[in-house]
């Protein structure tokens, strides 16, 4: 007998950081998350299908981090990568053990150990995936493995961005991508930094009132069925953000908005946003902080790797986390029969918490309940080294031993157990304080202005080309404009000046597509078309091959009618 239902998300982002740039922000980022996060994902997937188990994992892929796993410039450098990995590891192995270095013995155990893990690796993805992730990520979607989910095209910032062509461009575009990589359109997508904005009244330049619709709207338009919120955006309160210790957020002093009412409203179902028939789900705050949170989370274990620290010769990791109080030159040498041992009791004891939850909420309330969990993808095997094994852990011990567990995509859930009420939720994102801060604070206040201008930009020069031109060279530079345009909006350019991990990287990146928009645009407007420069930047900017410029075609908001347009009803 079902005690419930759980559905395990996993979001995956990376900015574009093709031909942008190695080390330390650039391709080699791209690098270290397929090494430590795709492949072993793919890997943990078809084992569990070789044992007649199927993951049932919702595996958000955005549409920029695809066409950059799609490409053939990152499948090849990957593997130069990897062959750089093992050459450093190899000579380890031939400079210990050392006499005068102490644990030599150890060290040349785990030089031992990651020479076996990259060469293995080199393995799977060459021969195993044939370079390429995206096509057995398909299979396994085809499979009935995983469920895949779309996502704003760049992972554009929706609630800041001016026009509802430029917002309809982000999801037409990142849908479309979708589609044609995985053979099928997504029924589900991550609302990039799970940003959310409700429908809104303005006056026009005509004087007259206009309605805005809410995300929802386009969303539905993109044949969009759901997506993914905070638990907090649901059950009102604090918003997780605001439960860490609040001071100066990388340098700028973070305020939080007060705590909202409790709604009265829970995670243990999906709901209708009123708007259109879009459903949303919020994650589970207690299933979810149970596996993120610094202080209490599984992957803070003192057994677990130590990400920060590297080896200063071949730059692998030799050290364990030892205690979160332990200075970095002080790490004791990492034990990966410790590690994987303490994975085998988180995840006894995560599937045990999801079980009493979706038990204790069904004898509370007398019918089943649904538990959500989401988190970055790259949590897993990059960050949390031992990640990987713990989500394969946990699927395997749920087929085997916790049936009553219902697992499923989200999209299963959706069709299966579809919405029984509609909700207004807030304006509201998962970035610290639960709001839009992170994106838009007096650190990247001058970035808004510039991205709307192009936005506008983009669609006047749509506009003036409403038809195909004949001539290639001028349809080239409108197709290469629009990619421009989206890589310019990427919410991770604010979000890395904010948080300082690459401030002045990301102002570059920033500034780059701007200057690459603006030459073009000119070039358009002037009928003066560089071919050659043209055809420099479609060779670095080459994502969304098969984009249509005409997707920024201005859409015409709806004139408000005499009296100012009502909310649907929520329904209780």
């Amino acid at each position: 007998m079902s005690v419930g239902q759980f559905v395990f998300m996993l979001h995956s982002h990376l900015p574009y950081y093709r031909k942008a740039g190695m080390w330390p922000f650039g391709e080699e980022n791209l690098y270290e998350c397929m090494a430590e996060t795709y492949v072993p994902l793919l890997n943990a997937i078809s084992e569990l299908y070789d044992e007649g188990i199927k993951a049932k994992l919702t595996v958000g892929i955005t549409p920029i981090l695809a066409e950059q796993l799609n490409d053939e410039h990152l499948q090849n450098g990957f593997v130069k990568y990897i062959d750089a990995q093992i050459t450093a590891v190899s000579k380890d192995l031939e400079r210990y053990p050392d006499p005068k270095v102490a644990h030599s013995q150890h060290l040349k155990y785990l030089a031992k150990y990651y020479f076996d893990l990259w060469n293995k690796l080199r393995d799977d993805f060459v021969n195993k995936y044939e370079k390429n992730l995206i096509k057995y990520f398909k299979k396994y979607q085809d499979l009935g493995c995983i469920e895949i989910t779309t996502s704003g095209a760049t992972h554009g910032f929706s609630p800041l961005l001016a026009t509802d062509s430029n917002l309809n461009a982000q999801f037409k575009v990142g849908q479309d991508t979708t589609e044609r990589l995985f053979g099928k359109k997504a029924m589900g997508a991550w609302l990039p930094e799970c940003a959310y904005r409700q429908g809104y009244e303005y006056v026009g330049k005509d004087g007259k009132k206009h309605w805005r619709p809410a995300i929802e709207v386009t969303l539905q338009n993109n044949d969009i069925h759901y997506f993914f919120t905070d638990s907090h955006v649901i059950e009102g309160g604090n918003s997780i953000g605001n439960r860490r210790v609040i001071g100066v957020y990388g340098n700028i002093e973070y305020i939080p908005l007060p705590d909202r009412p409790k709604t009265g409203y829970d995670t243990y179902s999906a709901y209708w946003l009123p708007d259109a028939q879009v459903a949303v789900m919020g994650r589970n705050d207690r299933a979810s902080y149970q596996v993120w949170s610094a202080a209490d989370g599984y992957p803070g274990d003192g057994c677990f790797r130590e990400f920060h620290k590297r080896d200063d010769k071949s730059g692998m990791h030799y050290w364990r986390i030892t205690s979160p109080t332990t200075d970095l030159g002080d790490k004791m040498l990492y034990d990966p029969v410790l590690a994987f041992n303490k994975i085998n009791e988180n995840s006894d004891h995560y599937t045990t918490l999801i079980y009493h939850l979706l038990n204790d909420y069904k004898k509370a309330n007398g019918k089943e309940g649904l538990v959500m969990v989401s988190f970055d993808t790259e949590l897993y095997g990059h960050w949390w080294f031992e990640g990987i094994e713990f989500i394969k852990q946990v699927i395997k011990k749920f087929h085997t031993y916790l049936p009553e567990v219902e697992r499923m995509t989200a999209g299963e859930y959706i069709t299966k157990y579809p919405p029984k009420e509609a909700i207004q939720i807030p304006e509201s994102s998962w970035g610290q304080g639960g709001h839009f801060y992170v994106w838009q604070n007096h650190l990247t206040e001058w970035m808004w202005p510039i991205i709307h201008s192009c936005e506008k930009r983009m669609c006047e020069i749509v506009d003036a080309h409403a038809e195909i031109p004949e001539d290639k060279l001028l349809h080239r530079a409108l197709n290469q404009l629009a990619r421009e345009n989206l890589l310019l909006q990427s919410s991770d350019w604010p979000f890395l000046i904010t948080t300082w991990q690459a401030k002045d990287y990301a102002t570059d990146r920033f500034n780059e597509h701007v200057d690459r928009f603006s030459l073009i645009a000119d070039m358009i407007e002037s009928g003066n078309i560089d071919d050659a420069k043209l055809k420099e930047i479609e060779s670095i900017d080459n994502c969304f091959p098969v984009i249509d410029y005409r997707v920024y075609q201005s859409i015409t908001e709806g004139v408000i009618p005499q009296q100012e347009k009502k909310l649907a009803p929520l329904y209780t």
